[in-house]
């Protein structure tokens, strides 16, 4: 029998010639590119060498946006000021002018923030405010989490147009970078700026200065020992090839290096067998051979390495730093679940109070949150209307100071919501008016055709509409003409101070719903939860509940297990206290645990229960809708989340080091980050737990830990795993640096980056955690 590294020694006569042969061409790592001689753009320019490697240096609008604009800048009727924004020559970021000067990081904001690019009076803002501008020369640029959107004129219409084009070219090929690129664009960056006579040489002084940038505190003598190392010249001046031989040993990766000579051998590339054989190690799903050679195609460097099927270290890097390479598995970022089966199914991405942009009590309400919110994958949005002037229904915080917004024109940005109504008649008819109107065919306005009419539809039926959740008229009426429930016909015979109290709500529930607005809860009756019991030849599928965190939690602690049978047929809503006043959030993962699949939350206020969303929602192509596992899918689950049963899987996460994390004081050059790593699980209250590394003292560019961290779960298919990296503080609380959340049926096994996010969801790139996992099941 053939042990399973035989790979390694039976190789073909005829290749260790030619692996020898591509190691001694590659046996310096594939260079980063050094930093530009006056023949790539003159001494003066060396930032250019960044949009060179773009591919952007010759794009005309690329060229007008590096030259600057003189914009007008939006905020009210009566507040348009000019101000200068310029592209800066890393490609990565936009100065722009203030009134008053500040920090050089306020000055500026970054392309990768950037959440979309509108063309016209696309935006709240410019609707309300830019009529005095042509639609063709305004623009708005709408960032990631709470920055406000940038609304701005420009002289010409053309001028406008080279912004939207530029930045959208700008983004696409940011998107398009490899984690590679993204680490040399970033590298170069900061070396332009340590430059600081711009001359492309670098002194040791400077050289200091972009070690502090960034992240790393390195010892004056080791640092210049390194330096004087890569001075060939002896000048004590850095210059080309030197800059790109200091900058190679800077960004080493010594781990990486140990498991790739771990599977070459003594002739430092990898054939196709030997990387089957790390793939097997990882436990790589469909590892074969074939897979091997697709992953050399895919991401080696080096053109002679490709040819013979042999991998480079630097093709090894690639890999490990790409997608396929993630913690996150790469075939669950598309939609790859079933989406045949009922609404009351899957959890679904759900937003409270979506219109506010701060706090319930007095921030302002907007149209731009609902576009967030949508852009953060939310497909069940909140409006909370009140009567308003002129006929117009409007939507705030009722009997709060918070700002209103017309309903016409949040529900000409919304495409999923439900809604607390406080209109009267005559508004209602004119809310159910607006929303056929613009809604058109989206609207679902009568029950599909559908084989089980006892069942939701799925959302597969239901893709591309919109469905409105509100209170339903009952469909029958007494002989004394008030209105009925199905419920009140079947307790007739009930006693009768109990009819009384019944009929009561019931006309006074005729008085408050319109018929034309009733009309269009179709599959979301809204419905006070008065039983977990339902009868059993009674189905309700088109009820839902919504209940407050309080009364949630309630429920699950006297009643785990037949709320996680309702919640198999039916759909509840659960949403925040009204005690909390600045907009905070409760952690979903209570309410996930019993099968709740609305579990509403303030998308405008970051935190770890926002982290906790996202992560949830991150996979099946961030569609909004996650098959919830089986057992709260089946009507007969005897599942209880209290009561999980023993321990079924183990995780085992080894911590082995960071890289290039982000600084958080940009304006103290001497502050540098004590790193440390918490990884926290979020599931049934039996599993969540969290556990941390030691901290790296001043080390944010390449910290190394090396330590075991391992967790036992009951009920893994409910887990999300959250990795957090913090700023270590002895006096006061640790400082968030970046965190990533993903499910545990979506993390693989092996070596794996982590790509961290910021408070607000963006990339950090290219910051990252590198971890060896191993998942162990009973």
């Amino acid at each position: 029998m053939l042990c399973g590294r035989w790979r390694r020694c039976r190789r073909p006569p005829e290749e260790p010639p030619v692996a020898a042969q591509v190691a001694a061409q590659v046996a310096a790592p594939v260079a980063l590119p050094s930093p530009p001689t006056p023949s790539d753009g003159g001494t003066k320019r060396p930032g250019l060498r960044a949009l060179k490697k773009m591919g952007l240096t010759e794009d005309e609008d690329v060229r007008a946006m590096l030259r600057g604009s003189r914009l007008r800048k939006i905020r009210s009727r009566t507040w348009h000021k000019e101000r200068l924004y310029r592209l800066q020559e890393d490609g990565l970021s936009v100065w722009f002018q203030r009134r008053i000067p500040r920090a050089p990081s306020q000055h500026i904001f970054f392309v990768q923030h950037i959440e979309a690019v509108r063309e016209g009076h696309q935006s709240e803002g410019l609707r309300r405010f830019g009529g005095a501008f042509a639609p063709a020369r305004c623009l708005t640029i709408a960032f990631k989490g709470r920055r406000k959107n940038l609304d701005l004129a420009a002289p010409t219409a053309e001028e406008a147009q080279r912004w939207v084009r530029g930045l959208t070219k700008l983004r696409a090929r940011l998107d398009a970078m490899s984690q590679r690129e993204r680490l040399d664009h970033w590298i170069h960056s900061y070396l332009h700026r340590a430059d600081s006579n711009q001359d492309s040489k670098m002194s040791f002084k400077e050289i200091k200065s972009l070690l502090r940038m960034v992240n790393v505190d390195m010892n004056d003598m080791y640092a210049y020992l390194l330096f004087k190392e890569c001075d060939h010249s002896n000048n004590d001046r850095l210059e080309g090839a030197e800059i790109e031989e200091f900058l190679r040993r800077l960004l080493k990766r010594p781990e990486l290096e140990e498991i790739f000579h771990q599977y070459s051998g003594e002739d430092r590339v990898l054939s196709a067998p030997e990387l089957l054989e790390f793939l097997e190690d990882q436990g790589e799903e469909g590892a074969t051979l074939a897979r091997a050679q697709q992953l050399i195609q895919t991401y080696e460097l080096n053109e002679t390495a490709k040819q013979h099927e042999l991998m480079t270290l630097d093709g090894f890097m690639m890999y490990l730093l790409s997608p396929e390479g993630a913690a996150l598995d790469n075939t669950h970022t598309c939609v790859f679940q079933d989406m045949n089966q009922p609404l009351a199914h899957y959890f679904i991405s759900s937003s409270h109070n979506t219109y506010l942009t701060d706090s319930q009590i007095g921030g302002p309400s907007s149209t731009e949150a609902y576009v967030r919110a949508f852009a953060q994958g939310c497909r069940c949005v909140e409006l909370d209307c009140w009567e308003g002037p002129g006929g117009e229904p409007v939507i705030y915080h009722g009997h709060t100071l918070t700002s209103k917004i017309l309903f016409r024109d949040v529900v000409q940005a919304v495409r999923d919501h439900a809604f607390t109504n406080h209109c009267g008649l005559e508004q209602q008819a004119a809310m159910a008016r607006h929303l056929c109107t613009i809604l058109g065919d989206m609207l679902v306005t009568q029950a599909l055709d559908s084989p089980n009419p006892e069942e939701l539809p799925s959302p597969e039926q239901l893709k591309g509409r919109v469905l409105v959740k509100g209170k339903k008229l009952p469909a029958a009426r007494s002989e004394d003409g008030r209105a009925l429930s199905d419920r009140e016909e079947e307790e007739e015979d009930d006693e009768e101070e109990e009819e009384e109290v019944e009929a009561a709500a019931q006309r006074r529930l005729a008085k408050q719903i319109s018929p034309e607005l009733s009309a269009l809860a179709v599959y979301c009756h809204a419905t006070r939860l008065r039983t977990l019991h339902p009868a059993p030849n009674a189905p309700q599928p088109c009820q839902v509940s919504s209940l407050s965190e309080r009364k949630a939690k309630k429920l699950i602690r006297e009643a785990g297990n037949s709320f996680v049978r309702h919640n198999a047929r039916q759909l509840t809503r659960v949403y925040p206290l009204g005690l909390r006043m600045n907009s905070a959030n409760y952690s979903p993962q209570e309410m996930w645990n019993s099968g709740c699949q609305l579990v509403a939350l303030n998308f405008q206020t970051p935190g770890y229960e926002m982290d906790l969303n996202a992560g949830r929602f991150l996979v099946n192509g961030q569609c909004g809708y996650v098959l919830k596992p089986a057992c709260l899918r089946q009507p007969d689950s005897t599942f209880d989340p209290e009561y999980p049963g023993p321990p079924r899987t183990t995780l085992s996460i080894q911590v082995l080091t960071a890289q290039q994390l982000p600084k958080l004081n940009a304006e103290k050059p001497h502050s540098i980050v004590d790193p440390l790593v918490r990884i926290e699980i979020h599931g049934v209250p039996a599993d969540c737990a969290r556990q941390e590394t030691d901290y790296v003292l001043n080390n944010g560019f390449n910290p190394r830990w090396g330590q075991t961290l391992q967790f036992q779960l009951r009920a893994p298919e409910l887990a999300l795993v959250r990795f957090v990296v913090e700023d270590y503080d002895a006096t006061s609380p640790n400082d968030f640096v970046g965190q990533f959340t993903l499910p545990l049926s979506s993390l693989k096994q092996g070596y794996r980056h982590i790509h961290l996010l910021s408070k607000d969801g963006a990339s950090l790139s290219p910051a990252t955690l590198f971890i060896q996992i191993r998942i162990q099941r009973s």
